[in-house]
């Protein structure tokens, strides 16, 4: 082992009331955080998603590959296309490819093929999987492909992360997934080894926000202690 590949962890001991005070305090600031469709037509400072992003950088990945990347889309006429592609295929699923099993377990959600919040929410964050990556040899300038190792759990680790910093920072979201999202790929016009992985609408809620009425699993069918 090399150590002088190697630098100190930076690591504060803090007292064992104070863990619990932070714990506690974070579990019910993050019990808060809901899945939300209708955004308020209200400008988000551009700094409050860098640092969600910088956040998400942050994340664990398999041999440090860091495999994201992460499109920030403000653009309208961006927004119309992905909201057009993404209706398409959404329109898609209801009326054809869904099962009838799939339509009754989305059915408490209220929700169809229209997507209007693509458009009202002041940012989409694309999530892009990268693959495979390059590397570039430094004797020869030779380009060629790297192998990205546990590519899915590292992006699903970082946008956990994305989502965590943008409800702390006071920040509405909606996790969705149109399928298939080539599409995405497509108006972005991004490169061959990326692929869309999330498509996550950013803004603030509008007053009349309202989300579904669910319920979390309570603790004691999650956790296993042995």
């Amino acid at each position: 082992m090399d150590h002088q590949s190697f630098v100190p962890l930076a690591y504060e001991a803090i007292s064992l009331e104070e863990q619990l005070a932070r714990s506690t305090a974070f579990k019910a600031q993050m019990q808060t955080r809901r899945t939300v469709r209708h955004f308020a037509n209200r400008a988000v400072p551009f700094e409050l998603i860098e640092n969600a992003v910088a956040t998400a950088g942050s994340a664990p990945s398999g041999a440090n590959q860091q495999p994201w990347t992460f499109v920030v889309v403000g653009d309208p006429n961006l927004k119309r296309q992905i909201r057009e592609a993404a209706e398409g295929e959404e329109r898609e699923n209801y009326e054809r490819r869904m099962s009838d099993e799939w339509l009754k377990a989305v059915e408490k959600f209220g929700t169809d093929w229209h997507k209007p919040h693509l458009e009202v929410a002041p940012y989409l964050i694309v999530v892009f999987r990268q693959s495979y990556g390059f590397e570039t040899d430094p004797e020869t300038g030779e380009t060629h492909k790297i192998k990205h190792y546990y590519s899915e759990e590292s992006v699903g680790i970082a946008v956990g992360f994305l989502l965590t910093a943008l409800h702390l920072a006071g920040l509405a979201t909606l996790t969705h997934t149109p399928s298939p999202m080539k599409f995405l790929e497509e108006i972005l016009e991004r490169p061959e080894n990326e692929r869309a992985y999330l498509l996550i609408p950013v803004g603030y809620p509008s007053e009349d926000a309202q989300v579904p009425k669910l319920e979390k699993k309570p603790l004691d069918q999650i956790l296993v202690h042995l």
